[in-house]
């Protein structure tokens, strides 16, 4: 692996189990792990300095707040130089609706998550300033009908999967 900090297999059991519910304590989690407090702790820290832990999050559900539009965006812009590039990217942080921006390759530049509360909210952040934007060239926009998996985080399991195959 390739980071500052080298995983164990203990390190590899905190990440899962705090994946999966962030909000044990620590006595909880070093018992799922099997080792004391104190040093569970010391790994919690070490995990969260070294950025495998980029932070905790509640699972919100958008639809009871009322958000109950959800739409993904694919975006070509005009100019794919690193300065254009990083401006939409900056420009996207400031767009509340936008909770995801990835850059991909292929023809198109962007995909964007976002969401709404209706779709005359959603259309008036495409017409005025999505689409209006400097750079955009195109965007495309699919609206979701309803989502069958919406998993955060990464599959331990292909993990450990993998590197028990390892000589």
């Amino acid at each position: 692996m390739s980071c500052m900090h080298r995983l164990d297999d203990i390190d590899r059991m905190i990440l899962a189990e705090l994946q999966a519910d962030g909000r044990m304590t620590n006595v909880e989690l070093a018992k799922r792990v099997g080792i004391s407090a104190p040093p569970c702790l010391r790994r919690v820290r070490t995990l969260e300095e070294t950025g495998y832990i980029g932070g905790y999050h509640a699972d919100i559900d958008a639809r009871k707040l009322g958000f109950e539009v959800q739409v993904f965006a694919m975006v070509g812009l005009q100019s794919q130089a690193e300065a254009d590039l990083s401006a939409f990217e900056a420009r996207c942080v400031g767009w509340p609706l936008v909770r995801e921006c990835h850059m991909l390759n292929g023809e198109v530049d962007f995909v964007l998550k976002c969401v709404a509360p209706d779709l005359s909210t959603f259309q008036s952040f495409l017409t005025e300033e999505l689409t209006s934007a400097d750079n955009v060239a195109s965007v495309k926009t699919s609206l979701v009908i309803r989502g069958a998996k919406d998993q955060p985080g990464v599959p331990f399991e292909v993990l450990e999967e993998r590197l028990s195959k390892r000589p």
